[in-house]
């Protein structure tokens, strides 16, 4: 006579599965990988479209910090930041990149909301050609809003007198912010993936934001701030972002070769900064590979 024996409800998750459901992960191709990331991306601006309101904030914040913090400072004598440079185009570059760096620091939050729902763990547990599809998803859908952001910015800025940027230097400032966004991105979402719930996500993210901010170079140069402060703000990734794109505003003419700034240690060229920001994005990608594999209950 032969029993069945039914295992606890806590071990069914871990049946085996039919063949017919067994991931096959390792022999889809590129199309099955683009195909999955597009759906995910597209669920993402399905929900921006129920909640406009999150673009609109997230265009209208960056306009008001460029327009009130112009307008504090424009008394301050032209030059003062060097260059015969005025606080507004001063701070143009520091609104772009801080803009893209807190829309990319929240990048975590739906992700996290997925896994506390439990559409994370259907979505983990799927036939997936791969589970990067999940980040480049994300990295996709924040990369679209902060180039709208940037666009918003940029066009305020040159209202305000700061001018324009070439061709080139418009590509270049896409360049950037896609490096950032990228790397930020995906610490966002390597949080999501290790911390326990939304509110540990959310009190990194309010704990992290402000101080790099005023640890980076947007608010003020680095001859303003006190030597500790100098290297701390020549460490920082944001830095090496703002200040390519503070070039690109003041010199129509530049190269890979050019110094965009003065660390304490060394100058760096604009070359240099752009790899920093490559080598940030590459580390950040690899970073998170370890967590996709993990299986949350």
């Amino acid at each position: 006579m032969s029993t069945t024996v039914t295992p606890p409800k806590s071990d069914l998750k871990w049946q085996a599965l039919p063949t017919s459901q067994i991931p096959v992960s390792d022999t889809l191709g590129l199309g099955e990988f683009i195909q999955e990331t597009l759906a995910l991306t597209k669920r993402l601006f399905i929900q921006l479209q129920r909640r406009p309101s999150t673009l609109i904030a997230g265009i209208v914040q960056p306009l008001m910090w460029l327009i009130l913090f112009g307008a504090l400072f424009q008394n301050a004598p032209v030059g003062l930041f060097g260059e015969d440079l005025s606080y507004g185009q001063f701070l143009g570059a520091g609104v772009i990149v801080f803009t893209a760096f807190a829309g990319a620091l929240n990048a975590g939050l739906p992700v996290m909301f997925d896994r506390e729902f439990g559409f994370l763990n259907r979505l983990l547990v799927a036939p997936l050609a791969s589970r990067f599809s999940i980040v480049a998803a994300s990295a996709i859908y924040i990369i679209v809003l902060s180039f709208l952001q940037t666009l918003a910015i940029v066009t305020a800025n040159s209202f305000l007198g700061a001018g324009l940027p070439n061709i080139l230097g418009l590509t270049t400032i896409g360049l950037i912010v896609f490096l950032l966004v990228l790397g930020v991105t995906a610490l966002s979402l390597g949080l999501a993936f290790a911390l326990p719930g939304h509110i540990e996500l959310i009190a990194v993210i309010f704990v992290t934001n402000l101080p790099l901010l005023f640890a980076s170079t947007a608010l003020a140069p680095l001859s303003f701030m006190p030597g500790w402060l100098q290297v701390v703000a020549s460490l920082n990734p944001l830095s090496y972002a703002i200040e390519p794109i503070r070039y690109l505003y003041l010199h129509s003419d530049w190269s890979l070769g050019s110094v965009v700034m003065q660390a304490p240690w060394a100058s760096i060229t604009f070359g240099g900064a752009i790899l920093v920001l490559f080598g940030f994005a590459i580390v950040s990608l690899l970073a998170i590979g370890p967590l996709l594999r993990r299986r949350f209950a």
